[in-house]
């Protein structure tokens, strides 16, 4: 098997397992209030990623000080994620929030040309255009098929975004084990804090299960998607991320009984077209536009 091959296969098996997490997610929060259930896959998550960082031996905090204040504001970024995207996930089509957050490419790299002047060309701009363009196709802004839950998702992607530009103007000198634990202590943290407002239910052993394989996917979505880096070409594995819609679709019809209409469609593959141009062209060894 080429290394190719391999990260493919890595990158396909990352995204199943966090369209999984989804997908469990969604079914236990029909039964337990939000913070409670993101609290308890919270802790499971430290205990889990602290014990593969212990025998990786990738706990220490021997980076600048710099790095340290952009963990913390990463962490913000992604308690905003977390809340936004489960609050969406719960109440739209699996399906629909997972094509929403296909475009995370194409914020990424408006971000990083906004913010860091890095160049894109008049190439990838018109693909960003179409990506957005197919994005409100699925959130629709006007009053037929307008859902405040479609905001949520929006800012999800935003928060998203803003993780990935902190994470990038981190240093080589960052563990990467850290920022995950770091991130997963402070959901498990604020969610605790928050579930004591809104309310504790009991948990039964069927849905407290979920949760358990949730945390259990979560982490091997992490797993996979580091071995990615470490196998084959990024150009030829990055875009094997998009089959996380393949899988929500599939998921959302069995588990959901889910299906996009034609319009959701459409917007997802302008997106996902978009996204693979603006990554393949991205990464083109040949002079950018």
């Amino acid at each position: 098997m080429t290394p190719n091959t391999k990260g493919a296969l890595l990158m396909m098996g990352s995204m199943a397992a966090f369209t999984l997490n989804d997908t469990l997610v969604k079914v236990a929060l029909q039964d337990l209030p939000l913070f409670q259930l993101v609290a308890i896959r919270g802790v499971l998550a430290v205990i889990l990623v602290y014990l593969l960082a212990r025998s990786l031996g990738a706990l220490h905090l021997n980076f600048p000080h710099h790095d340290k204040w952009l963990i913390a504001l990463r962490c913000i970024a992604e308690l905003s994620a977390t809340f936004f995207f489960l609050t969406a996930l719960k109440n739209m089509p699996l399906a629909n929030v997972t094509a929403v957050l296909q475009a995370l490419p194409l914020t990424v790299t408006l971000g990083a040309a906004l913010l860091f002047s890095e160049h894109i060309g008049w190439r990838r701009a018109l693909a960003i255009a179409l990506g957005f363009a197919g994005m409100l196709l699925i959130v629709r802004p006007g009053p037929a098929g307008f859902s405040v839950y479609s905001v949520y998702a929006l800012i999800a992607v935003a928060s998203v975004t803003a993780r990935d530009l902190i994470t990038r103007r981190m240093s080589a000198d960052v563990p990467s084990m850290v920022v995950t634990l770091a991130t997963s202590a402070s959901i498990a943290l604020a969610a605790a804090v928050a579930s004591v407002l809104e309310g504790w239910v009991p948990v039964s052993v069927a849905t407290g299960s979920l949760v358990a394989a949730a945390a259990v996917f979560v982490l091997m979505g992490y797993l996979f998607s580091v071995m990615v880096m470490r196998q084959g070409d990024v150009g030829f594995v990055a875009p094997f991320r998009y089959s996380s819609l393949i899988w929500a679709l599939g998921l959302g019809w069995a588990v959901f009984g889910e299906w996009p209409d034609n319009l959701t469609m459409l917007g997802a593959v302008l997106i996902v077209g978009a996204g693979l141009f603006t990554l393949l062209r991205g990464r083109s060894r040949q002079p950018v536009e």
